[in-house]
């Protein structure tokens, strides 16, 4: 696909949804089945208005159906599904059109998702799409009849396994989704959309507390230390501030985060992307709350040059100042989040560090804890 954007200084190639790619595959399978006629490329509608061309990998006619196939163009994005093939059989029907999915398509097992529980997981956009694009064909070939498309990923139940998939209640295969039918590569958009997918599953499980980890750390820790299952949470890796946001847009009473002091130190200046490219000021922070703990200057003057803050916290703990300076970066953290969530939402943190073996809870944290534990045992 030739659409580039910038990231940086970074030129960066577009690439298509898997949504757009079953959109593409499906018409040319019907412009096959109504003309036998095969296409090269199938032109799209995206979500947008615009139309985008994209190229047919394969077409074949049987006696009752036609197959075409795309191969999924992730441009410069580094995208699991990048590469794979996807494809669409339609049939002719009396009426109406049938979209259903099949070797390699997951199904929904978990309320909360885009589909119902029990449907293939075809988002509700591709499906639009998917309409659109034979609808189109149908008024060009003066067609008055239905189509039941077929939506195939033969890789799907293999790639699927090194998704989020099976966590979020999708089973047996990939998704088919895109919100815009284009891919933007490194986009932050689909990681958030992610976040909330997980975070509404939670919700109409009937859970009232959020509860957010920021990785593998965070997870391992759950494990050792609270007796919550890893299910039970929802990863929000960098992006803090945007899950706190979902946790509220979904009406969660309560949100408890729960991460290694090494990202978690960037709250404490307010810092709600964690991301290194974003913003740092890990030992900025570690300094000023060290000049409010009355930790000498000269003790300070060594803080700047750590890399990590497990050795700035050993400088801390060397000169006798650690307790102090970690308390008041617990209060800093909470004050942060307190303002993120304003008066609409409770919040805690729990805070850890395994190398100096601590753990810091703001105020409500041992309380929103208790409350999980019991939903979890209910």
């Amino acid at each position: 696909m030739k659409r580039y954007i910038y990231k940086g200084t970074k030129k960066l190639r577009c690439g298509y949804t898997t949504g757009s790619c079953a959109a593409a595959a499906s018409k040319a399978a019907a412009e096959l089945l109504l003309t036998g006629c095969p296409v090269g490329n199938s032109e799209i509608l995206l979500p947008n208005g615009e139309k985008i061309p994209i190229p047919i990998k394969e077409s074949h006619l049987t006696e009752h159906s036609a197959i075409c196939s795309v191969i999924k163009d992730s441009g410069d994005d580094p995208d699991i599904t990048n590469g794979i093939l996807i494809l669409a059989e339609v049939f002719l029907i009396p009426e109406e059109t049938e979209i259903l999915g099949g070797k390699g398509i997951g199904i929904v097992t978990k309320p909360g998702l885009d589909q119902p529980v029990g449907e293939y997981a075809i988002n509700s956009v591709p499906r639009r799409m998917i309409k659109t694009a034979l609808q189109e064909i149908a008024e060009q070939h003066e067609y008055h009849g239905g189509f039941r498309i077929v939506i195939s990923v033969p890789d799907g139940e293999e790639i699927a396994k090194k998704t989020y998939n099976p966590r979020m209640g999708i089973q047996g295969g990939i998704s088919i989704i895109g919100t815009t039918g284009i891919v933007e590569p490194m986009s932050n958009s689909a990681l958030i959309e992610t976040i909330r997918t997980e975070a509404n599953i939670r919700r109409k499980e009937g859970c009232e507390i959020l509860l957010l980890t920021l990785g593998n750390y965070s997870e391992q820790f759950l494990k050792m230390h609270l007796p919550i299952p890893e299910e039970r949470s929802v990863c929000c890796s960098n992006f803090i501030g945007e899950a706190i946001d979902i946790g509220i847009s979904l009406n969660f009473s309560r949100i408890l985060l729960i991460g290694h002091i090494g990202k978690m130190i960037k709250l404490g200046a307010g810092i709600m992307n964690t991301h290194s490219h974003i913003a740092d000021g890990r030992m900025e922070t570690l300094v000023t709350c060290g000049i409010l703990a009355d930790v000498p200057v000269p003790v300070l003057q060594k803080i700047p040059e750590c890399v990590t803050v497990d050795a700035a916290l050993d400088i801390l703990k060397s000169a006798g100042y650690l307790e102090q300076t970690l308390s008041i970066v617990t209060q800093r953290i909470e004050s942060h989040l307190k303002a993120r969530t304003g008066d609409t939402t409770e919040i805690g943190a729990v805070i850890f560090s395994y190398q100096h073996d601590i753990i810091l809870k703001t105020s409500l944290a041992d309380d929103l804890i208790q409350h999980i534990r019991e939903e979890v045992s209910s």
